[in-house]
């Protein structure tokens, strides 16, 4: 059995005109408006194939067989949400081929020992936090820090999920899963990264997700005038976030060569051309293969920013999240995954994953594996992201083929 190829891409054709941008990006922030159409369209894709669709506080979404709710079931998924000026399949490729996966199984009127169903987890990409809504069906949110949780844009998650018409009952109920509910989790994506196209592989079988950490840094310096205030007397925070970001770099190759450090978001305040800045803001995103090195790059992050604040005469706040921890794919899952490749006449590789992903929350409940198709030129998060619909397809084929195999 294989998955309806014409359906799948026109699915992620369309799903690819939500929230698109004049330049080709596509913005589906989490919970905004285009979030909110693309979730329509989910539903009406749902409907048209009479699946039930269930939401929780968070704005998560699952589809299923009506009565396939009693049993543990099969999850698979990703998300629907992009960063600014995204691309058309991350995220978007793993929710759109569970759901066809979902179908296929459906039409076909499998007699499975267990139920599949399709997931679209809320804000994987970080608006308001990292992989906001499998991070709260797994270890939940307490209301401070719901409170805390502001976008990039400064709005408050709470406000933002309150007016949100895609999610059912209280946000600050505690929406934690039963790990029982889930037998299994796979999810399909594209690499993020070029190693698939470079050695002309189909498949890459996930072995391990690398930990993420990240907050922000607040530079606090004196408001004051940019024309008639002396340089030697100005406390001016932009001058400790540039130092700041000069050493970024160094603080990452100082823990390990596969670690990374980002600052991707610098607002300035009071925010006007002609005046010395009172704050500055700065937004880090910091990635490691293992926990030590995620605790060494967040120590290391305080440090050089409270010798920058001292060395410019001004103050710093940091507020860090807690940290993502990397994870390892379940075994068993991974062999799943090659055997249904195997069947599927593709080749594959045991490959790790530099980006994050909800699958390492959900591997803290149940098996779960990663299925990697090759990104064009290994290019994410931008306009240029492209895999060949072909290797789309073959992806979802694999996806197929393991799921049932898991489900029976």
């Amino acid at each position: 059995m294989k998955v309806n190829a014409q359906r799948l891409l026109e699915d992620l054709e369309t799903l690819a005109h939500i929230g698109r941008n004049g330049d080709g990006g596509i913005s589906r922030t989490a919970f905004s408006a285009e979030d909110a159409a693309a979730r329509q369209w989910y539903k009406d894709r749902c409907d048209a194939s009479g699946l039930e669709l269930r939401c929780d506080g968070l704005g998560n979404m699952t589809a299923g067989l009506p009565g396939s709710w009693e049993k543990p079931a099969i999850w698979s998924g990703s998300h629907i949400d992009t960063v600014p000026s995204g691309g058309s399949l991350d995220g978007a490729l793993g929710a759109v081929a569970a759901l066809e996966c979902v179908r296929r199984i459906a039409e076909e009127d499998l007699d499975l020992t267990h139920p599949v169903q399709s997931v679209v987890f809320a804000d994987e990409e970080g608006n308001y936090s990292h992989l906001f809504g499998s991070y709260g069906l797994v270890h939940g949110y307490d209301t401070s820090r719901l409170d805390s949780m502001a976008g990039r844009e400064g709005d408050s998650l709470a406000t933002a999920l309150q007016d949100f018409p895609w999610r059912t009952g209280d946000i600050y109920a505690d929406h934690r899963i039963d790990p029982g509910r889930v037998r299994s989790f796979i999810e399909l994506h594209i690499e993020q990264g070029p190693r698939l196209e470079a050695e002309g592989i189909a498949i890459g079988i996930v072995r391990s997700i690398v930990g993420l950490g990240g907050g922000e840094v607040v530079f606090i310096g004196r408001p004051d005038h940019a024309g008639t205030t002396p340089m030697t007397m100005r406390r001016d925070p932009t001058r400790a976030a540039g130092a700041f970001l000069t050493r970024l770099a160094g603080v990452a190759a100082s823990v390990s060569g596969d670690a990374v450090a980002t600052c991707g978001l610098i607002t300035l305040e009071p925010g006007g051309t002609n005046v010395v800045p009172e704050r500055a803001h700065l937004s880090l995103d910091f990635r490691a293969p293992d926990v030590e090195q995620v605790d060494a790059l967040a120590r290391n992050v305080t440090r050089i920013a409270h010798e920058c604040a001292a060395a410019h005469n001004v103050e710093c706040e940091m507020r860090l999240d807690p940290a993502v921890q990397p994870v390892d794919m379940d075994a068993g899952i991974r062999d799943h995954i090659n055997a249904a490749a195997r069947r599927c006449d593709l080749s594959t590789i045991i490959i790790p994953s530099g980006a994050g992903h909800d699958s390492q929350n959900l591997a803290q409940i149940a098996p779960t594996g990663m299925i990697f198709v090759p990104s064009h030129d290994g290019r994410s998060h931008s306009r240029f992201e492209h895999t060949d619909p072909d290797l789309l397809v073959n992806g979802a084929n694999v996806l197929l083929e393991a799921l049932m195999s898991l489900a029976r």
